[in-house]
């Protein structure tokens, strides 16, 4: 019976044949090949917008933006940030819906946008949410304030401190509502950020933000977002308005499985709003689409192993692969995984082996480690002196 060494030099001889013939059989078709053509998209439209951004949810893929990371003010779109601290106390069962809130003097005598609550009476938590989301109440967003930090301020703070947890650099609160205030601002890029956050982990939360009104003390008053109307796909997010941030909205849409979200700030009316996130949501939805590729944690290549005690590990990823890319061109994409000759054991779960590169068109697209996807503990000393001479033998029968 052959020995695995002897397998091993057996197959190296049959690789050696298939790679002759291969270089044959491409030499002979290379006249008859052709060039794929390239991924042809029409420019992202005009958007009449002081900044603005377009992403798909799943992979974060940037399709459109202008000024994304620029600070300015962000209105009400700051009572995403408030709902979004909402859903983590109520999460960590610090608060509760069913919790009753007492309006304070401060919360009551707040301008602007308001849900009408009186002081002095309780609101229960999930009667604020509705009031924060659909009718964005600036008297709601800093009673819910209150009752969760015991002062707007302290909130502010703690909105500052889950600001650096999701990675938004170009952000700062000062208070629950949007309101002017020196020193408040945001960036498309990190609203964007913010409101993936959101949908991922609040699902049930994030389902009021498609509610087209609310009804509060007998006073109902619409949801602001008028894309809710107007496109079916559409199931949030938030408008936001002031003289100095002017009218301001994120968006987002289902389609087919494919999750966008889009950012506008700074344009100049309630309407010019609406469409231009609209032309940024078409825009993405017609000419893009978003795959998972591969899964985290699944075997996409068995490779040999030299010095352990099993003789093959399985590589894959560490995470997801999702890609967002041109429509139609899905069948064009090139996969190849690139792994050292010789893999020697010990390896440790999640250690770095090779390579996976994604191409489209002779352009790379996506890169990630190849990792090991089990732990393989170095084998004994004959089965190591027994791979050493097989590593040995077989680069007698090799070259580069």
């Amino acid at each position: 019976m052959m020995n695995r060494r002897t397998r091993s030099i057996g197959y190296s001889l049959t690789l050696l044949l298939a790679k002759v013939l291969s270089v044959l059989a491409a030499g002979a078709l290379a006249s008859l090949a052709w060039a794929a053509p390239a991924s042809i998209i029409p420019p992202a439209p005009d958007i009449n917008a002081t900044s603005y951004l377009l992403i798909d949810a799943a992979s974060q893929e940037v399709l459109v933006e202008h000024n994304a990371h620029e600070r300015n003010a962000p209105a009400s779109l700051t009572k995403i940030m408030t709902g979004y601290l909402a859903g983590q106390e109520i999460a960590s069962g610090r608060i509760s819906p069913k919790d009753d809130v007492t309006v304070s003097v401060n919360a009551w005598r707040t301008g602007g946008s308001k849900m009408f609550i009186r002081e002095g009476t309780t609101v229960k938590v999930e009667d604020l949410l509705k009031g924060i989301i659909v009718q964005s109440g600036n008297d709601a967003s800093i009673a819910l304030a209150e009752h969760i930090a015991g002062s707007e301020s302290a909130f502010a703070d703690m909105m500052n401190q889950q600001a650096k947890v999701l990675g938004m650099t170009n952000s700062y609160f000062v208070n629950a509502t949007g309101l002017p205030a020196e020193g408040h601002y945001s960036s498309a890029w990190d609203i964007a950020l913010l409101t993936r956050g959101l949908i991922d982990r609040f699902t049930e939360q994030y389902a009021l933000y498609s509610q087209r009104s609310y009804t509060f003390n007998d006073i109902e008053q619409p949801n602001r977002n008028k894309l809710l109307w107007r496109d079916r796909s559409v199931d949030g997010v938030k408008t936001g308005h002031t003289r100095a941030a002017g009218y301001c909205l994120v968006a987002s849409a289902v389609r087919d499985g494919m999750r966008l979200i889009s950012v506008v700030m700074g344009t100049d009316s309630d309407q010019a709003r609406m469409s231009e996130s609209q032309k940024l949501l078409s825009y993405g939805f017609r000419y893009f689409e978003t795959q998972e590729l591969y899964k985290a944690d699944i075997t996409l290549k068995e490779q040999e192993l030299h010095y352990g005690e099993l003789e093959n590990v399985g590589l894959g990823v560490e995470d997801d692969v999702v890609l967002t890319f041109p429509r139609g061109y899905y069948q064009d994409i090139k996969a190849e995984m690139t792994v050292p000759k010789v893999v020697e054991a010990p390896l440790a779960v999640g250690q770095t082996v090779g390579e996976l590169v994604l191409t489209l068109h002779d352009e790379v697209i996506y890169q990630a480690p190849l990792v090991a996807l089990q732990e393989v503990p170095e084998a004994g000393v004959f089965g190591r002196m027994g791979d050493f001479i097989g590593v040995f033998i077989d680069g007698l029968f090799s070259k580069e």
